[in-house]
């Protein structure tokens, strides 16, 4: 079974219909070794992938997910589509186009690590593994799409079709549509080194500072030299962070297991999709320190406020103007 971030149970509120089928199949059909990302976003953009496929011996995919009917296809040339909507006629990027630009968003990314590129050759500085990309029309069976001569726009071994993405279908059968949408294919195998320098490029918000400090990020946009050495969180991890939806939740581990960092990510994740600010109350107050440091590297120190709870509770008497209990008051009675 492939490993999804985030996990499926946690994410199908979002998901279209044919998202959830899709991504079913993918942890249905594809072998454990397999990563898939949904609907995450690449680097320091704001740029948003349906799927994004990992594989160590195979390579790097992007696919988007339309849940477009034939009759939803107004008119569509290699670079824009015109749809039918409630709201009358749409123009959006073609499906393909849009997976080609995200794709080039992550490679252009991978280029900059000289560990990660072909030191010499044709394929000098580009990934020393294969990627591509592509587009699943849930809607739409092969013989649609032929008879429409949607081909013509969106180049066949470029797309899974509606009934090509069944519970019945084979595991080979399924896979092979991906393996067929590499441009180019050569035998690798990356290192788990290697895949978590790629996944360090790509997701920024897991990085893990290589001085062994929890949030001494360094950012994407001005790291001026990729250390040789790069930290993530791991699987587990990232998958915990990314899946844990809204409402309450109480994380327990180990000493060492990655609960700040989640909470970091977490309060990060928060801090840009909600209008009002939010507080982290640590009882460690090196703790609540450092916390407060990372978020103002992270230029969301007005959106973010870190204190520890006793500095919180003063605060809370201060600004509500009730008087603090003296020092030598028996704290038993408390």
């Amino acid at each position: 079974m492939a490993t999804l971030l985030p996990a499926i149970g946690s994410c199908l509120s979002r998901m279209t219909s044919g998202e959830k089928r899709f991504a079913t199949l993918l942890e249905e059909k594809l072998e454990d070794d397999y990563l898939c990302w949904y609907d995450v976003s690449i680097g320091e953009r704001t740029q948003h992938p349906d799927f994004i496929v990992f594989h160590p011996g195979r390579g790097l995919l992007v696919l988007e997910v339309k849940d477009w009917k034939l009759e939803t296809i107004h008119s569509m040339d290699k670079q824009q589509a015109t749809i039918l909507t409630d709201r009358g006629l749409k123009h959006v990027l073609s499906p393909l186009e849009q997976a080609r630009q995200y794709m080039f968003a992550v490679t252009n990314k991978l280029e900059r690590d000289p560990q990660l590129v072909w030191p010499s050759g044709s394929l000098k500085g580009k990934p020393f593994f294969p990627y591509g990309h592509g587009v699943v029309l849930t809607n739409i069976s092969r013989k649609q799409f032929d008879d429409a001569e949607l081909g013509n726009v969106l180049p066949s071994h470029l797309v899974i079709c509606k009934d090509e993405m069944t519970k019945s279908v084979e595991c080979e059968e399924f896979q092979q549509r991906f393996w067929s949408m590499f441009p180019i294919k050569f035998k690798m195998q990356l290192s788990l080194p290697q895949i978590d320098r790629v996944r360090w490029h790509m997701f920024p918000e897991i990085r893990i500072s290589a001085q062994q400090e929890l949030f001494d990020e360094v950012d994407g946009q001005k790291v001026t030299e990729i250390p040789d050495i790069l930290r993530v969180m791991d699987l587990q991890q990232e998958q915990l962070a990314r899946s844990m939806g809204d409402g309450h939740r109480i994380i327990h581990g180990v000493a060492g297991s990655g609960k700040t960092l989640i909470l970091g990510y977490r309060a990060e994740v928060l801090a840009n999709v909600c209008q009002r600010p939010i507080l982290i109350l640590c009882y460690n107050k090196t703790l609540a320190t450092k916390l407060a440091s990372v978020m103002e590297t992270k230029g969301l120190q007005d959106k973010v406020h870190v204190v520890n709870f006793h500095a919180w509770c003063s605060r809370q008497l201060d600004a509500y103007h009730v008087g603090k209990p003296p020092r030598n008051t028996d704290l038993n009675v408390f």
